[in-house]
């Protein structure tokens, strides 16, 4: 939004110099004794027209300069002592866009023809039609108005420069700071992941082989530290390299609720319509809601059952995890870091989440998230 005011600044300031141009041409030739004829006439015109068309010289540089350049030698043809005040607005435009060769073509030609168009005014001999056209269009005034673009242009072009190397060590920070957070990650937590994957495998181990039943909490923590794992090597994966995601997506949702069930957990899942092709960033965050949603009540509803619904829409996909654990709207849980979580990643995609109990007990946790068919 802030680039589109700057645009129509621009555009405004570009047609105040216009009109500006144009109403000084104007004036300069009313000042000299002329009259209503013909020739005349479209002398008037071609002053307004070379101040005019200083509107467009940001979008058509080129064009401008030869524009104001026919109507300077034109309206010297028609007899207008007038200076080429246009046409070094056209210049300097040019040159800042960095048509420099094109710009000193254009000036050699405009040079030999102003002499040529006071000669065919009729109102001169050969010397005074060089001396009008050295004071229509000086060659100091054409090396200024050069000047002044070239070194606009290199300040605009060393500016860029320096705007691209503060981007550049901006992520290059980013990069660096990632590869704290993974080596971080890696001495704090795979350590005791390890250790707890491997101990509860061990005690799955040794009941099976003493023939004992093994208790489904034990298998629910073995399955855990499992995922937990998976789950760390893919993030440390994503960290080290930008360009990996992790593979978690909407398919495995099913998983999610499958494992939910190890916990003691009566889930569902429900499907209304057919899963669409999803952006993955679209699939990884309807996979993080359900698992934090689960977790949740796993850890803090005290609940027997909970169910999920993905609703697919034509343009929307609709997220649903309720539960009938003993939150009330008396006694709204504090918001932890796995709902912010949950709330920065539909906020990211431009959708909406609602997470709070029910009235008549229980959970709900709502989202909705845009899906782009072209994606």
């Amino acid at each position: 939004m802030g680039s589109g005011r700057s645009g129509l600044r621009a555009v405004a300031m570009d047609w105040v110099i216009a009109v500006g141009v144009a109403v000084a041409l104007l004036i300069t030739g009313l000042s000299e004794p002329h009259g209503a004829t013909g020739p005349d006439l479209l002398g008037f015109a071609l002053l307004a027209a070379g101040g005019l068309a200083l509107a467009a010289r940001r979008r058509a540089p080129r064009t401008v300069l030869a524009v104001t350049g026919l109507c300077a030698a034109g309206y010297q043809a028609a007899g207008f002592d007038v200076p080429a005040v246009a046409y070094l607005f056209a210049v300097y435009a040019a040159v800042r866009a960095g048509h420099r060769w094109f710009t000193v073509v254009a000036s050699v030609a405009m040079l030999a023809s102003l002499p040529a168009a006071a000669l065919l005014s009729g109102l001169h001999d050969t010397g005074q039609a060089f001396a009008q056209a050295r004071g229509a269009l000086q060659i100091a005034w054409l090396i200024a108005a050069g000047a002044a673009g070239e070194a606009l242009r290199q300040a605009e072009f060393r500016a860029d420069a320096a705007e691209r190397t503060r981007e550049e060590t901006a992520l290059r920070r980013a990069d660096e700071e990632r590869l704290r957070i993974a080596r971080e990650l890696h001495d704090s937590l795979t350590h005791q992941i390890s250790v707890i994957k491997v101990q509860a495998e061990v005690a799955v181990h040794v009941a099976r082989r003493r023939g004992e039943q093994v208790p489904d909490a034990l298998l629910a923590i073995q399955e855990a530290g499992r995922e937990a794992a998976r789950e760390l090597r893919a993030t440390l994966e994503a960290l080290r390299d930008d360009d990996t995601a992790p593979p978690r997506g909407l398919e495995d949702v099913p998983d999610l609720v499958e494992r939910a069930r190890t916990f003691g957990l009566h889930a569902t899942l429900t499907v209304e319509g057919q899963l669409p092709d999803v952006p993955a960033a679209v699939g990884r965050t309807v996979y993080r809601i359900v698992q934090e949603s689960l977790t949740n009540v796993a850890r803090h509803a005290d609940a027997a059952t909970a169910s999920v619904l993905i609703d697919c829409r034509p343009d929307t996909l609709a997220l649903r995890i309720d539960d009938d654990g003993t939150a009330t709207p008396t006694t709204v849980p504090p918001a932890g870091v796995g709902l912010l979580g949950m709330r920065e990643r539909v906020t990211a995609l431009g959708g909406r989440l609602r997470a709070e109990p029910r009235d008549g007990g229980g959970f709900t946790v709502q989202a909705e998230l845009p899906v782009d068919r072209a994606s």
